[in-house]
């Protein structure tokens, strides 16, 4: 098996339509045969240790930053994410390498037979037990995964980490995991394992409440990060100030307020000093290369994680905190690729993350034009993202990337005209980004979003165009 075949195996296991009734239930998503696959692999999610990480926006970003600072710290780390943006092998590192391809082929050969022998699995098992098998064997000693949708029934909750973490939570994927934030909470809040410590992103009140009552009932401690970036464990209090930002990265101040006691037994002994020492108040500076309020929401959600798994004897040196965030990387997440106009490429994919997008628009170009390239896939709130976006824009190119269930521009066309924006139908990426940058002056602003699928594309075609090579599948 080569790796293009290997790849042909595992996607022959999407369906080709999926009932919403079963899209996402105990009757299509089991554990039990996530378990009996790994099971027969040798368990090798049980052979590294984890921080598991859920929710509806951030926690890919959040994932990279904990996976770099871990790694910044001489820590032999996985990193586990989805979707990727152009090549497969995005969604398994090790030490911050990609997956190599015959590394694919080899283990998809290894899982073939043992898949057979399992009914009804699905394509998001085969590739979570292809990178838990790779992980083990990399002999990887922690492991940062991102869940893949919702969090209960997800493949990636057969694990049971050292910590976990629930980004914030808002409306997405509505029509499998429900049409409530109540119902999207309790699917995410499934990853809160009994006596394991949880961290928890600023919510809006009702996930909120829903995340403490799990926490409450599963005896998990609770770390909060409250909406002014500030959380508080072992009775120290953290708190995060935003001194200065500019377009190549934002500068965070932590401070570190204890009020702790000495140490009187040994448990309390191994709480890194930092966290236990009452005469001191620590102030730190951290330079972020990822842009955007929200950004800092994720790093202060980071940032509690790691500190969790120092009070747990984790060695991340202060030094190993700045390395990792300052080196972060975490692509088509408002990723400048040019300026003289401006080319961003954001993968705001719900009304949430298109609010989030145009307020980082108005805080970092607060009188430039914005020329959209939008395109999305069809289950996708788009009149909500319209409304966001719509009122900001100088210009609106439709287009579509390659992807089965990507909106027709037409259809995308008629709920935009009632925001009378200057509006382009184009049929492809390349197409779109000609169109829009024909538009742009130097001051202005081209933003791609919409879809990871089509900001993939059009990153692709920009870097292209350019010389500059692409792996992609």
């Amino acid at each position: 098996m080569n790796y293009q075949a290997a790849l042909d195996y595992i996607y022959s296991f999407i369906p080709s339509e999926m009932p919403t009734a079963l899209a996402y239930s105990p009757h299509r998503y089991k554990l039990e045969r996530m378990q009996r696959l790994l099971t027969a692999l040798g368990d090798p999610h049980k052979k590294f240790r984890a921080v598991h990480i859920a929710g509806t926006k951030g926690k890919g970003s959040t994932a990279a930053l904990i996976e770099s600072i871990l790694r910044s710290a001489g820590i032999r780390t996985a990193l586990y994410t989805s979707p990727h943006l152009h090549s497969f092998r995005e969604r398994m590192r090790v030490a911050g390498e990609m997956i190599s391809q015959d590394e694919v082929a080899a283990r998809t050969a290894k899982l073939q037979p043992l898949v057979a022998a399992i009914e009804g699995i699905t394509t998001f098992e085969i590739i979570t037990a292809l990178a838990f098998d790779y992980f083990a064997a990399q002999n990887v000693d922690l492991a940062v995964i991102e869940v893949g949708l919702g969090g209960r029934l997800d493949a990636t909750n057969v694990l049971q980490p050292l910590v976990s973490v629930i980004t914030p939570i808002s409306f997405d994927h509505m029509a499998i995991l429900g049409d409530t934030l109540d119902k999207i909470a309790r699917e995410k809040a499934g990853i809160i394992k009994p006596h394991t410590p949880v961290v928890i992103a600023p919510q809006r009140e009702e996930a909120r409440a829903v995340f403490e009552e799990v926490a409450r009932e599963r005896k998990a401690e609770r770390i909060t990060v409250e909406s002014g970036l500030q959380f508080e464990i072992r009775n120290s209090k953290f708190v995060i100030h935003s001194l200065a930002r500019n377009l190549n990265f934002q500068t965070l101040q932590l401070e570190i307020i204890s009020t702790l006691q000495p140490p009187t037994s040994r448990s309390e002994a191994e709480i890194p000093r930092s966290l236990r020492d009452n005469s001191q108040s620590p102030i730190t500076h951290y330079q972020l290369p990822l842009l955007g309020h929200h950004q800092l929401v994720n790093a202060a959600t980071a940032l509690a994680a790691i500190h969790v798994l120092r009070a747990q004897g984790i060695a991340v040196s202060d030094e190993a905190i700045s390395r990792g965030i300052a080196n972060v990387e975490w692509k088509g997440r408002f990723e400048i690729l040019s300026r003289a106009p401006y080319f961003i490429l954001d993968g705001a994919h719900n009304a949430d993350s298109a609010q989030q997008l145009t307020a980082t628009l108005r805080e970092y170009f607060p009188r430039a034009p914005v020329h959209f390239i939008f395109g999305a896939s069809g289950d996708k709130d788009i009149e909500g993202m319209f409304a966001e976006i719509l009122p900001r824009a100088a210009s609106l190119t439709l287009t579509r990337s390659i992807h089965r269930r990507a909106s027709d521009p037409t259809q995308l066309a008629a709920l935009a005209e009632k925001y009378r924006v200057e509006t382009a139908i184009t049929p492809d990426v390349e197409s779109a980004l000609a169109s829009a940058q024909a538009r742009a002056e130097r001051e202005s602003v081209v933003c791609v979003t919409g879809s990871l699928f089509l900001v993939a594309a059009a990153r692709e075609a920009w870097l292209t165009a350019r010389g500059i090579a692409v792996e992609k599948d």
